[in-house]
């Protein structure tokens, strides 16, 4: 936190009321002086080692290097969205971050009745663009086509697999598709032939909260031969990936590095297919800081985390390859080929 904010601060009270909702009302946020950035989390805490810590994470470097105050409210209760937003948005303040597609109607909702706010909706896609939104997504299929790639240089069996919540939903389907596509990159490569099973869920209603499908699906790629397992799909996806770490296999995690939040199959977790959450909200509240906010849909990074406790296991031409690719994907030189929706 800046020096003048932390004088700031130890002189009054700080109140962050999680379940009403309330924010510090000594800061003036409607002054042109002070520029304010509130997060809005999805239901569940700043602290969840996934996307409401990454957001946060971004607002906490605005007030080191922009001179924000900065301000969370944790939601409770998915109904309580709408509300959440609005104690920040009465306050005036510049920016409010919020997280996860659940908020996405919410958000636009909130453009309308805040005009002079920029909204950031984390993982929040805009079939048309609305002024004062700027909707932070990423390319799913190119985080898919690192696990594919990974996975498939790291298969003795030369069989993977991915467990994914519904293909209909176009993130997930990337995913997958994106997995595929980049097991067949290093065949060519490298000359090798991979066996690679997806499946994603058929059930739209419980395509994210179904362990024991996750579990029985990747239960069924592991007989089939597969030794590196791809869990996309919250629930779902941890079924998989906790059922194949349980069978010794490599298993390859989604969105976050979940290595920190799936403890239980942290000893074969290989990486995880990173949305790169933190950088791309910052660069959003700078442009905002700067007037240059755009509004519609706006592309952020993907990567792939660190191999953790199998460091040892992985080649170095391993490594440099999957370097190498995502700076061929971030700098366009390689394409995955996969559409951005299912034909």
């Amino acid at each position: 936190m800046s020096s003048s904010w932390r004088a700031l601060l130890a002189a009054i009270p700080i109140l962050t009321l999680l379940t009403s909702a309330c924010v510090p009302a000594a800061i003036d946020c409607a002054s042109e002086t002070i520029f304010c950035v509130g997060l809005v989390t999805e239901v569940g805490k700043v602290n969840d080692k996934s996307f409401n810590q990454s957001a946060w994470e971004s607002l906490q470097r605005a007030d080191e290097e922009l001179g924000a105050y900065v301000q969370y409210i944790e939601t409770v209760n998915s109904k309580d969205y709408a509300k959440n937003i609005a104690a920040f948005g009465e306050l005036g303040f510049d920016v409010i971050v919020t997280v996860g597609f659940a908020l996405r109607e919410a958000t636009i909702a909130a453009a309308g009745t805040y005009p002079n706010t920029d909204f950031i909706g984390v993982d929040q896609f805009q079939m048309e663009p609305v002024e004062g939104v700027a909707g932070l997504n990423f390319p799913e299929d190119q985080a898919g086509f690192l696990a594919g790639a990974l996975a498939a240089m790291m298969s003795k069996s030369h069989k993977i697999g991915a467990v994914c919540a519904t293909d209909a939903i176009p993130s997930v389907w990337r995913f997958g598709e994106g997995y595929k596509a980049g097991a067949a990159y290093v065949d060519q490569e490298k000359s090798l032939t991979t066996e690679v099973y997806v499946l994603y869920h058929s059930n739209n209603d419980e395509a994210f909260s179904d362990p024991e499908w996750g579990a029985e699906t990747a239960g069924s790629m592991l007989d089939q031969g597969a030794d590196v397992i791809f869990g996309c799909g919250r629930d779902t996806g941890n079924g998989a990936l906790l059922a194949a770490a349980q069978a010794q296999a490599y298993v390859i995690g989604v969105d976050t590095d979940q290595y920190l939040t799936l403890p239980e199959a942290a000893p074969r977790m290989l990486s995880s297919a990173l949305k790169l959450v933190a950088p791309g909200v910052f660069e959003l509240i700078k442009l905002s800081r700067e007037g240059a906010f755009p509004s519609g849909n706006y592309l952020g990074d993907v990567g792939y985390a660190p191999f953790h406790d199998l460091d040892n296991e992985v080649p170095a031409d391993v490594r440099e390859a999957l370097k190498r690719i995502r700076a061929g994907l971030l700098d366009g030189s390689l394409r995955t080929g996969v559409p951005a929706r299912k034909p």
